[in-house]
């Protein structure tokens, strides 16, 4: 019977990290090359590269056989393989904070980042530092009389 919706179970930490290595090599994808083999290039004089794809956790998870991010999350949390995953997703972080400066992935490395790594959600903090402070009300007024938008009479 397959072992199906099972995590994978790996032997070691070596024995993880070559397809932690072998997902990101597969993430650079591969030089478009023309009829003799050569790499073609762009106007910069860089590499075409074709098969190339952003790392990110559910990739690193479904490259490494788990069934989903979550299964990958909790699999990290095996002594022995704590420090193998917690670098592999550290790359992925790194990849996603390059992003920001990037104007074209900037909205998806933010998301990814607030979602998928700790200290990204400043919002979260700034909204929570909100809520604590008092409400302080301000009543607008217009000629001495108290200014009610919907009944503007004070004109």
């Amino acid at each position: 019977m397959a072992n199906i919706g099972k995590p994978p179970k790996y032997k070691n930490k070596e024995e993880i990290q070559e397809k932690i290595e072998q997902y990101f090599e597969d993430c650079k994808g591969e030089p478009l090359c023309d009829a003799d083999g050569n790499p073609m290039l762009d106007k910069w004089q860089n590499p075409i590269m074709i098969g190339q794809k952003p790392p990110t956790i559910t990739g690193l998870a479904l490259a490494l056989e788990f069934t989903s991010r979550q299964a990958l999350l909790n699999y990290q949390a095996k002594k022995e393989f704590v420090d193998t995953i917690t670098r592999a997703k550290s790359r992925v972080e790194e990849y996603a904070e390059s992003r920001l400066f990037d104007r074209d992935g900037t909205n998806g490395a933010q998301f990814s980042l607030r979602n998928n790594f700790k200290g990204w959600n400043e919002n979260k903090k700034l909204e929570e530092e909100a809520e604590e402070k008092e409400t302080v009300r301000i009543e607008l007024t217009r000629s001495g009389k108290k200014y009610e938008p919907e009944n503007d009479n004070a004109r």
